[in-house]
Order: C-alpha cells, then sequence, then structure tokens
C-alpha cells in the first residue's frame, strides 16, 4: 500500500507536466499544476498511513482536489516587460593624467589615502607603449570580478558557518544522551557532503551554468544534457566540471563551487534534525552522500544550472521561469522534503506516542544551545540571501542592502509571530518556538528576498512565524511524524510558502542586469500584474512534493534495505552517544563517579 502512495505522489508531478506540455493557456496550467500539487499531497498522506488509502479520509481529501481546481480558476496572467540601457563610456588623454610620486609619498606618508589607489596602481601590459584605455578597461573590470570574488567567498564562508548553528540547535533539541550523536551527525554532513559533492554534485547541478557574468563567466561550464519533447529543449543536468578536473581547474569556477557547496552542505543538515535520537550512524553516512551527489544537486540544475524549470519562461511564457533568489525551495524544501521521507522510514522515537496515537513531548535538554544556534543561523543568513547575488557590483548587485533588510525583517516577524501564537494558544510563550519561528522566517524569505518590498518581507515572515507552529502540530497530532527539532515544519512547509510567495509578492523592480532566466525584465509576482510567474512557481512546488520527495523516499529506502536506517531499541534507551559513537558527550552526567577519576 506504501508503494502505491509512492506512486501517487509521482502521478502528481506527472499531472502538472501534463499540463504543462498539452496546454497554452497559463488559467489552465496553473489550475493543473495546483491539481498536481494537491494529488502528490493525497499521495504522502498515503505513505505516512495507509489506513488512509481504505478510510474516508481519501474521499474528503479527493473533495479538496476538486476544491483546489475551482479555487485555481481565479489565475490570470500577463506578463509586463522592461527595457534596458547600457551606458559606454570613453577616456582619453591618458598621457595628460598626473599621478602622485613613489617618493613623495615615501617622504610624507600617505594618511589621508590621498596617493594611494591612484592611475600608478593600473596594471601597465606594455611598458613601451605606456598607459592604454584597454589597460583602463582591463583594470576596471578585474577590479569588478574581484569585487564579486571577494563578496561572494566572504558570504561563503558565513554559511559554512551557519553549520555550526544548525548543530548546536539540534543537539539542545534532543536528550543529552544523544548529543555527541547528533552533534557528530552535523560535523560529518560537511566532510561527507563536500566530498560527494566534489566528486559529481557541482558538474550535475552546475555544470551547463555559463555564462555567470558576476563571475567573469565561469565559461568552461558549458555542457548540459538536454533532451527534447514535443519540440521542446529540457535541459536536465550538467556535464561538466567532475572533480573539478579539466578545463573547470578556473578561478571564477572555484568561487562558484565554494559558494554552492555551502548551501548543499545546509540541505544535508537539515535532514539530521529530522531524523535524530534514532538514526543509525552509518546508514546517515550513505544517505548523505546520495544526497549530495545527485539528488540535491539534481533541483539544483532544474533551479539554478540553467534547467528545465528555469527556463519555463523562455519555452512556456510562464513569467522569468522558476525563480528562488536564493533557496527556499532548492535547499531547504529538498532538505525538508529529504528529512520527512526520512523520518518515515525511521519511525517515532521510543516512546513518542501513545497506543492512542497521542503525542508525547519529549524536551531538549539545553534552551541556550537552541536560542544561541538561532543568532548563529540569522547571522549566517547574512551571508545566504545577499550573497545569492554572487557580487556587489554591476547587474543589480546593489540591491545587497535591500536583500539584507528583508532578511532581517522576515526573521523577526518570523520569531514574533510564533512567540504570540503560542502565548495565545497555550498560555506562554514557547522559546524553542520563537526559535523555531525565526528560522521560519528567514527560510521562507529565501527564494523571495531578491524580488520584493519590505513591506512584503513583513507579511511573508509573519505567515511563515504561524505556520511553522500550524505544521508542527498537524505532523506530531495528524500525520504522526516524529520530528525532534521541527525541521520538517521550518524549512520542508516554509521552504514551499517562500517558493510561492515569490510568485505573489515580487514587486519588478530588482533589475538584475535588465533580465532573468533569460527573459527581459524584472521579475514579477501575481499582485503585481503577472499571474505567469505563480504558475512558474507552483510548477516547482509540484516538482519538489512530487519529483524530489519520491527520489529521495526511494533512495532512502534502497539504504535502509542495505544498511539498516534505524538504530536498535536498546541502543536508542540507553541514548546513541555509547552504542553508535562510543563517548558520551557529557561523561560526567551518565558515567558513575568512580570512572571519572
Amino acid at each position: 500500500m506504501r508503494l502505491l502512495g509512492i506512486l501517487i505522489v509521482l502521478a502528481g508531478w506527472l499531472v502538472t507536466l501534463g499540463g504543462l506540455i498539452y496546454t497554452d493557456s497559463n488559467t489552465a496550467r496553473g489550475i493543473v499544476a495546483c491539481a498536481g500539487i494537491t494529488l502528490s499531497v493525497i499521495g504522502i498522506l498515503g505513505v505516512l498511513n495507509c489506513h488512509y488509502l481504505k478510510k474516508a479520509i481519501w474521499k474528503t481529501n479527493l473533495h479538496m482536489f476538486f476544491a483546489v481546481l475551482g479555487m485555481s480558476g481565479l489565475l490570470i496572467f500577463g506578463s509586463p516587460v522592461k527595457a534596458h540601457a547600457q551606458e559606454i563610456s570613453s577616456s582619453s588623454a591618458l598621457s595628460s593624467i598626473e599621478s602622485p610620486k613613489g617618493t613623495d609619498i615615501a617622504t610624507t606618508g600617505d594618511p589621508g589615502a590621498e596617493m594611494t589607489g591612484t592611475v600608478n596602481d593600473v596594471t601597465v601590459s606594455d611598458s613601451k607603449k605606456g598607459l592604454t584605455l584597454a589597460d583602463l578597461a582591463n583594470q576596471a573590470g578585474q577590479n569588478k570580478i574581484a569585487i564579486n570574488f571577494v563578496w561572494t567567498l566572504v558570504c561563503g564562508f558565513l554559511v559554512m558557518f551557519m553549520q555550526a548553528g544548525f548543530a548546536i540547535v539540534e543537539a539542545g533539541l534532543c536528550r543529552s544522551k544523544n548529543a555527541n550523536h547528533t552533534m557528530m551527525m552535523n560535523f560529518m554532513v560537511y566532510g561527507l557532503g563536500l566530498f560527494a559533492y566534489w566528486v559529481s554534485g557541482f558538474a550535475i547541478q552546475m555544470g551547463g551554468s555559463a555564462p555567470i557574468a558576476n563571475l567573469g563567466g565561469v565559461f568552461p561550464l558549458n555542457s548540459e544534457h538536454v533532451v527534447t519533447l514535443l519540440g521542446k529543449p529540457w535541459a536536465l543536468f550538467g556535464t561538466k566540471g567532475f572533480f573539478l578536473s579539466g578545463s573547470s581547474y578556473d578561478v571564477g569556477v572555484m568561487v562558484l563551487f565554494l559558494f554552492q557547496m555551502v548551501f548543499m552542505d545546509t540541505t544535508t543538515t537539515i535532514v539530521t534534525g529530522a531524523a535524530a535520537e534514532r538514526w543509525k550512524y552509518s546508514a546517515f553516512c550513505v544517505s548523505t552522500i546520495g544526497l549530495g551527489a545527485f539528488i540535491y544537486p539534481l533541483f539544483g540544475n532544474w533551479a539554478w544550472g540553467c534547467g528545465w524549470l528555469s527556463q519555463l519562461g523562455v519555452n512556456f511564457g510562464l513569467g522569468h521561469g522558476y525563480c528562488d533568489f536564493a533557496g527556499s525551495g532548492v535547499v531547504h524544501a529538498v532538505g525538508g522534503l529529504t528529512g520527512l521521507a526520512v523520518a518515515m522510514m525511521v519511525g517515532p522515537r521510543i516512546g513518542k506516542f501513545n497506543k492512542d496515537g497521542t503525542p508525547n513531548a519529549i524536551p531538549g535538554h539545553n534552551l541556550l544551545l537552541v536560542l544561541t544556534g538561532c543568532f548563529i543561523l540569522a547571522f549566517g543568513w547574512f551571508g545566504f540571501n545577499p550573497g545569492s547575488t554572487l557580487g556587489a557590483s554591476g547587474n543589480g548587485a546593489l540591491r545587497i542592502g535591500s536583500i539584507a533588510v528583508n532578511t532581517m525583517l522576515a526573521g523577526c516577524t518570523g520569531s514574533f509571530a510564533a512567540l504570540l501564537y503560542m502565548w495565545i494558544r497555550y498560555g506562554k510563550p514557547d522559546a524553542s518556538m520563537a526559535g523555531n519561528g525565526l528560522l521560519a522566517g528567514l527560510v521562507a524569505i529565501t527564494a523571495p528576498s531578491g524580488f520584493v518590498t519590505p513591506l512584503s518581507a513583513v507579511i511573508i515572515g509573519w505567515v511563515a512565524g504561524i505556520l511553522v507552529c500550524l505544521a508542527v502540530e498537524f505532523f506530531d497530532r495528524v500525520a504522526k511524524v516524529d520530528d525532534p527539532v521541527g525541521a520538517i515544519s521550518v524549512h520542508g512547509i516554509n521552504g514551499l510558502w517562500g517558493v510561492l510567495a515569490v510568485g505573489l509578492f515580487a514587486d519588478g523592480k530588482s533589475n538584475y542586469g535588465g533580465s532573468w532566466n533569460g527573459i527581459p525584465g524584472s521579475v514579477t509576482g501575481l499582485f503585481y500584474g503577472d499571474a505567469g510567474q505563480l504558475v512558474a512557481q507552483l510548477v516547482g512546488i509540484s516538482t519538489l512534493v512530487g519529483a524530489i520527495f519520491v527520489l529521495a523516499f526511494v533512495w532512502n529506502w534502497l539504504v535502509d534495505l542495505v544498511v539498516g536506517q534505524r538504530s536498535n531499541a536498546k541502543a536508542e534507551l540507553q541514548g546513541l552517544d555509547i552504542p553508535e559513537m562510543g563517548a558520551y558527550c557529557y561523561p560526567d552526567m551518565f558515567q558513575p563517579s568512580g570512572e571519572n577519576l
């Protein structure tokens, strides 16, 4: 029966693709995409509980299915386009440019920075000819790319530091007897994921992404596997960059690899939270390698590597194609849906649910770690979202300030909304849910951060803060999925909400070099006149739920067959630190006093 549920999930995605291919109306495509998403969700419910396949809830879900069809008929379409202009400047009389002499600087120094960074610092290609216009132009171009390299690398370093935040958030929300095991999963996703991404993941994701102007073109990444279906090209995966070998040994490619790798690493660490306290460490290792090597890169290619989702605008007239500025879908929804698949595979922790199905709270051991980790993650998000411009100079990159402010505001309202919801519903403010509300707001703004106004960011974050509370209650009380840290709700559900928000709130003012995904003009959502963009986002959501979830489930089912996903009951009851890792995180707490001498 579980197989039937998986087939229904996949069928939902195929319904969406069918509507995309066989209809020309954006209204019809939007309706079919909503129907496909609903069908995939119904299938997931069937996988969660096989009784859903037999009982009346399926009839209820089918009613919901047809209700969504009707409501989706409200879609309208249009596609405003803005032109862009380029200004070309010229220069002459280079020989007349006065420059400070080195002897003057040696004598007086340059305390006011008036003689440093002048024409003297321009590299001259031919000393016999002296300074030429070509020298100045090349220096200007190199300075632009250097600024973008430094910006992208520093932002990548910030995202890498988020790993520490994820680690202590998850460890704090788990019990102390599993702290070493939880920390070691978060520690090794970096090494395991990085290795898998270096071997094949980066090539699959970005091997056909050239040109990327902000990083100097990265022209070696110029090979994408494309199939033609019904007269339309469908770009499926890249084929250049395996092992970073050959022509991909390139300065721009290296910058892109580092930045994209730390995003992949974020995806892999989301899964560890959803399966914490009962996931066998060997299974975690194998599962993580698969996620970094091909599952994450595949959707990453479709969205960011010039794959078929990004080309929905070019090929089907759907806005600017699927748009996900910094990864609500690519990073967070992929991680959250993979976490859902693994959590379903390993089952709930012993003692989580009573015989009647009611859930029991299993508190974490350290709220100090949890909230400190949330602060670290919020700080790292300033690398995550503004860094996704891949530059601080040219092509609209000066929007980094707007993106940073949107990120702050959404995190703020997400935490406030979650705090207020829990306070009203349960009579007390909940620290862990306030932290998850902060993260939910940050996840939700990740996709639209480069396309929306500050007011929209506030709304998106507020909705995310409420949504994460509702989702945690749903998975606990209805779906019976045990998620110790709320990763599925924070990253999966709000990742999907962030993807949808682009199609609603994008204001058409972003102007990243005059086009996006090969379509002139700026990304514009339904509320600003382009319903086609909303349809493109719905196709992306359907792909995440109907295809990526299925792929993650099948991969982890294979891991379960070969390795076994779950630790045994004795180890789980004892705590996984000793049975799985051989050492306590807190030896003073668990060892008899005589063993500490």
